[in-house]
């Protein structure tokens, strides 16, 4: 078995989602979920097919989310995961309605940050082990800290 790490190309740091699902019916499923969620969502998906034709199927609002979702599906190669890459909005929008959708089975992360996936290859095929997304930790949070968080929170309207 090799051990490797795959970057995502994300060069505009747009919010992502990289997941795991077990059928080809994910993408129309996604597709529904991400346009239930917030109406006009700009967004592109991709999805590696694990069995049969092994494809990188494909869908979305945006064109060049939906190439930039491609990309990085192909790039990584692994079995059944996908990623879906958002433009004017947050995972935290939609998260609950992909993690709803039937055939996901996990959410690997949802972020902005710069992300490399660890993929195991084998004679078989890819799969995803896990995923660094961002960077290590520089400190513990002061009193300063806190209340900047959480003036954050209020003023971009996630907390009252």
């Amino acid at each position: 078995m090799d051990i490797k790490t795959v970057k995502i190309e994300n060069p505009d740091g747009l919010n992502m989602i990289l997941g795991h699902s077990h059928f080809i019916k994910t993408v129309e499923d996604i597709y529904e979920a991400m346009v239930n969620a917030v109406p006009m969502a700009k967004f592109g998906l991709a999805f590696c097919e694990a069995s049969e034709s092994c494809l990188v199927r494909y869908t979305g609002t945006d064109d060049e989310l939906i190439e930039l979702a491609k990309k990085n599906a192909y790039n990584l190669s692994a079995g059944h995961s996908f990623i879906l890459f958002m433009k004017d909005l947050f995972p935290v929008n939609v998260l609950d309605s992909i993690k709803n959708v039937t055939e996901v089975c996990r959410i690997f992360c949802a972020t902005a940050n710069p992300v490399e996936v660890i993929i195991a290859e084998t004679e078989l095929g890819r799969g995803i082990l896990g995923v660094i997304d961002g960077f290590s930790s520089k400190g513990i949070e002061t009193e300063d800290d806190i209340r900047t968080r959480k003036e954050l929170l209020r003023q971009i309207g996630y907390k009252q």
